[in-house]
């Protein structure tokens, strides 16, 4: 499925909107008639919490858009805007004017095929006019093994077009996640889908990515892993390993939830180029003496254990929302997308995340932004790599 739209003329714009009436049907025109102000989008981006996926919150936004409207967005565990932040809800980002080009495509029934899906969403950079491109992909947060269809998208994109953008979540629940395409015409409410969003744009588009956390103790080489799981760390069960390391004992695995509760405060960095990438440790198998991640973990890489105070992961937030900024090259930005991990959100708690928006508010200097909290972010500037955790990424537009 595609759908293409070119910005008309005009002058450049970015708008956001942002809603939390429990009537979905009223929090879509108030999100919508705040973001756009009676303007011709090329593209609209809907995240909003579960409950809130209905087809009465597109009817409100379809009445206000052209027949050239791209309607995208997914469910969230938490959606922003301008500083606004909630678990419910629902925050929309739009923009439009001169020199914008959108095109979107749909791959279905991701799970099963998940290289394979993101190739087929990044074949909508497919004649998509600009200077500068980027492919922002929303996929759907619970398939696992997410890395396998950033790097399908990046078997089409190539090393040239920066990939960005966020897995649909699902207000903490783990149970099903929904992603959104379509228009004026109807938007088609899925899941366990590809998104693809090729954009193009006469501008420069910025992409940043930080996380803030440190490293702690000695680094590990990973001996063995498979399919998101680590078996070894230097040949030794990687569960023990990681016990021992934290000084706990394995009755800690008796509670589930407070086992991936203590797991957040401490997950793993791999080893990378310029910083740590982080994986969020979702659960320990006895049986196997694993640890699950829901990302790649390759073999052979040097790990550590992370640690990270709240001003840290603040921190992380306002240097990725800086470097976005910066690599607009000294142009002012138009607006910014937002793609920030969930599992912050159980690091820093509800005070910690409204701080967090308001030091990206601080950088932006007035500057609109919006986004949601995630099941992974998608950033690649250089490199294969693109999938992350933990980890905040942006989105700056010239």
């Amino acid at each position: 499925m595609k759908h293409v739209s070119s910005a008309g003329p005009g002058v450049r714009w970015f708008g956001t909107g942002y809603s939390t009436l429990a009537d979905p049907a009223a929090a879509g025109a108030q999100a919508a008639t705040e973001a756009l102000a009676g303007r011709d989008p090329a593209v609209v981006f809907v995240f909003c919490s579960i409950g809130y996926q209905v087809p009465e919150l597109f009817d409100a936004l379809r009445a206000q858009v052209t027949a050239d409207t791209v309607i995208v967005g997914c469910s969230t565990s938490g959606q922003l805007a301008d500083g606004r932040v909630d678990l419910a809800g629902v925050a929309m980002a739009a923009w439009g004017g001169e020199g914008f080009a959108v095109r979107t495509q749909v791959a279905r029934a991701a799970s099963t095929r998940l290289r394979a899906a993101g190739a087929d969403a990044a074949a909508c950079l497919a004649g998509v006019d600009g200077e500068h491109q980027a492919l922002l992909l929303i996929g759907d947060g619970l398939t696992g093994n997410q890395h396998e269809f950033v790097r399908g998208a990046f078997s089409v994109a190539g090393a040239a077009v920066p990939l960005v953008g966020g897995c649909a979540a699902s207000s903490f629940t783990a149970v099903r996640t929904y992603q959104f395409h379509g228009g004026r015409d109807g938007v088609e409410i899925m899941s366990d889908t590809v998104v693809g969003v090729a954009i193009g744009s006469s501008a420069p588009l910025g992409v940043g990515i930080a996380h803030g956390w440190r490293k702690d103790g000695d680094a590990m080489v990973i001996t063995s892993s498979r399919d998101g799981r680590v078996l070894e760390f230097d040949g030794e069960p990687a569960l023990d390993v990681y016990l021992r390391r934290l000084g706990l004992d394995e009755s800690v695995l008796d509670d589930r939830d407070g086992f991936q509760a203590l797991a957040f405060h401490h997950p793993l960095g791999l080893s990378r180029r310029t910083a740590e990438d982080i994986r969020v440790i979702h659960g320990g198998d006895r049986a196997e003496r694993s640890l699950r991640c829901l990302a790649d973990v390759p073999q052979g890489a040097l790990a550590w254990l992370m640690s990270g105070d709240r001003d840290a992961l603040l921190d992380g937030a306002a240097e990725a929302t800086g470097q976005a900024l910066d690599a607009l090259g000294g142009r002012p930005a138009l607006g910014m997308l937002v793609f920030d991990c969930a599992a912050r959100w159980i690091k820093l708690g509800d005070d910690g995340v409204r701080q967090e928006n308001v030091e990206i508010g601080k950088r932006l200097d007035g500057v609109p932004f919006a986004g949601f909290y995630t099941n992974g972010e998608i950033a690649r500037i250089r490199g294969a790599l693109g999938m992350h955790q933990f980890t905040v990424v942006t989105l700056a537009l010239g």
